[in-house]
């Protein structure tokens, strides 16, 4: 589900699931994980640049094996898709993040641990969790805030409404936003404008910004984790998620 490509010092790592719009299940957060930390072994990669292969960045987490979780199962899931985007932001490498097309839930949250995001005109943003009764689970409430500040932060979460590469650059959720067939060239030709620097500087330096911008990360996770596996011991999840997998009618919540 995942392919890496390696070109002098740059990787580039694609998440390969197009039948299923990149949506990470548990394979898939295995495999980035697994991918990761092979990157981070080879001392010749200086810069990583994620991308999806298809239409969609990554078009969220799998709702079709999220759909019947109970609040442990959940939050182990959520645990799971949390530690292999954790890898990625912890990478001591630059991380360039190549949106070509839908990133929302788990594809936004992956969008998030990268150090500069790219976008595509087509790129959609959003986090639309709490329409499917439950949580962003992969960091989406503890990253996004650190982003783009917390009320703008707060509104998308809550709304779980899809914005377009215009106001994500507007937000500074993207940083520059291209032509579709100018993304990966940009994304290449950025990567290749820091590959050419000291790599003990370019490390140091992502090291020092990260420790701003990361303060008590890891405990805010693990309460995101939390709240994530008690969204799936209610009932408004269940209808929810049954209701996207069956392309059925959205129901009316109930609040339990």
């Amino acid at each position: 589900m995942i392919k890496l490509e390696k070109r002098s010092h740059i990787a580039i790592l694609t998440i390969s699931r197009p039948e299923a719009l990149n949506a990470l299940n548990s394979e898939a957060l295995e495999d980035i994980k697994r991918n990761v930390e092979a990157i981070r072994a080879d001392e010749d990669i200086r810069v990583l640049i994620i991308t999806g292969e298809g239409k969609a960045f990554v078009a969220g987490a799998d709702i079709a094996e999220m759909k019947s979780l109970n609040a442990d199962e959940g939050r182990a899931f959520g645990l799971k898709g949390q530690a292999a985007l954790t890898a990625i932001e912890e990478l001591p490498i630059p991380v360039i993040a190549a949106v070509n097309g839908f990133a929302l839930g788990g594809g936004c949250e992956l969008a998030l641990c990268a150090d500069i995001r790219l976008a595509s005109e087509k790129a959609k943003f959003g986090q639309p969790e709490v329409g499917l009764g439950i949580t962003p689970g992969f960091g989406g409430t503890q990253r996004l805030p650190r982003v783009i500040g917390l009320s703008k932060a707060m509104e998308l979460i809550l709304t779980a409404r899809m914005i377009r590469a215009d106001e994500a650059l507007a937000l500074g959720l993207v940083d520059h936003v291209y032509a579709p067939e100018e993304l990966m060239d940009e994304a290449i030709k950025l990567a290749e404008t820091i590959a050419v620097n000291a790599p003990v500087a370019v490390r140091a330096s992502k090291a020092a910004v990260r420790r701003f911008t990361g303060a008590a990360l890891h405990d805010d996770l693990e309460y995101e984790a939390e709240l994530f596996g008690s969204c799936f011991a209610t009932n408004d999840q269940k209808a929810a998620m049954e209701a996207f997998v069956n392309k059925t009618e959205k129901p009316v919540f109930s609040g339990k």
